[in-house]
């Protein structure tokens, strides 16, 4: 059977998203605004949210299921949709450019 690890938003982040309009399509999921929180053995990922809310852990709005291949899936109020991670930029230093050469005269 599957193993699903669950990702429970942040307060503040969760709080962000209940009051979003809700947009179709691949969510996007920063990786701070997580916190992992255990995983569930199920079938699907419907049958892990029924099984973490008997359990009295339900999935709330903006928690995340991620597959054993990383695949995501965001708790919104019309069920689970895809997501995925949005990592930061790494950002670059350019090198100094050498200083130009006077031409020897």
């Amino acid at each position: 059977m599957p193993a699903y690890r669950v990702h429970r938003m942040k307060d503040l982040p969760r709080q962000q998203f209940r009051w979003a309009p809700h947009v179709s399509g691949c969510a996007q999921a920063k990786p701070r605004d997580y916190e992992l929180r255990g995983s569930v053995e199920a079938q699907n990922e419907y049958d892990a949210w029924r099984l973490l809310k008997e359990a009295g852990e339900p999935l709330g709005v903006g928690d995340l299921l991620e597959t054993e291949n990383g695949e995501l899936r965001i708790c919104k109020y019309v069920g689970l949709e895809p997501a995925q991670w949005v990592l930061p930029e790494v950002k670059q230093h350019a090198e100094p450019e050498p200083a130009a050469q006077a031409p020897a005269g």
